[in-house]
């Protein structure tokens, strides 16, 4: 019976329908990033727990000049800059609001950081507060030459979240990584010798250099 069982869940779990419903609950800890004045592009983040949330230093930049807020439900929320990286470091930034001050759903809530590396082919799921899209992480020697040091990436440029959205292990449910860039390539037209240029892959700021990033003493 408990064989029987068994094999019943994993069709259930395997089932489209159950897949979508797990992948859209991870939007709970998506988050909309406001600059002042609110910038043209869509800014993401994501929620930690203890009022702390994690986005791309890109997006918040110098957060003296842009003073960030979190946006959850159409409600904007200003923060706390706990620390700030940069685009051409350590693309993240991490953001704090009153705990007191967020809805409980958000508050009893708490992000798993990855503990495994990414590796080619695992299977992820991109999310912002619109939506959770499927793709899965490249081989690294999919990644052109001159952006090798940007090794952790996704496929999918066009269908999956932007800057500060988070990139979730589809099966442990874990963040995997913020993403952060696309990556491109100049390419030549056949027939025509044109150059132009196509983004082939995103890359994400994986869970370990996360983790590093955190401040010390804290735990989620």
């Amino acid at each position: 019976m408990r064989l029987i069982f068994g094999a019943i869940f994993l069709v259930f779990l395997a089932s489209p329908g159950w897949t979508d419903n797990a992948d859209d609950s991870l939007r709970a800890y998506a988050v909309n990033v406001h600059r002042t004045p609110l910038q043209p592009w869509p800014g993401y983040g994501i929620f930690l727990g203890k009022g702390m949330f994690i986005t791309a230093a890109h997006v918040a930049g110098r957060a003296w000049m842009t003073r960030p807020k979190v946006v959850i439900a159409g409600q904007e929320y200003p923060t706390r800059v706990v620390k700030e990286g940069s685009f051409e470091g350590t693309d993240l930034t991490l953001l704090a609001i009153d705990e007191a001050l967020l809805p409980m759903r958000l508050r009893l809530r708490r992000t798993t950081l990855c503990n495994v590396a990414p590796w080619p082919g695992e299977p992820i799921v991109t999310v912002i507060p619109e939506g959770a899209v499927r793709s899965y992480v490249i081989p690294p020697d999919r990644i052109p030459v001159g952006a090798r040091r940007f090794s952790t990436a996704i496929a999918d440029v066009a269908r999956t979240g932007n800057s500060g959205s988070g990139v979730f292990d589809a099966q442990q449910r874990c963040l995997l990584g913020i993403m952060s860039r696309k990556i491109s390539q100049s390419v030549n037209r056949p027939g025509t010798g044109k150059t132009e240029t196509r983004d082939i892959a995103k890359y994400f700021v994986p869970a370990a250099e996360i983790a590093a990033f955190l401040p010390a003493g804290f735990a989620l």
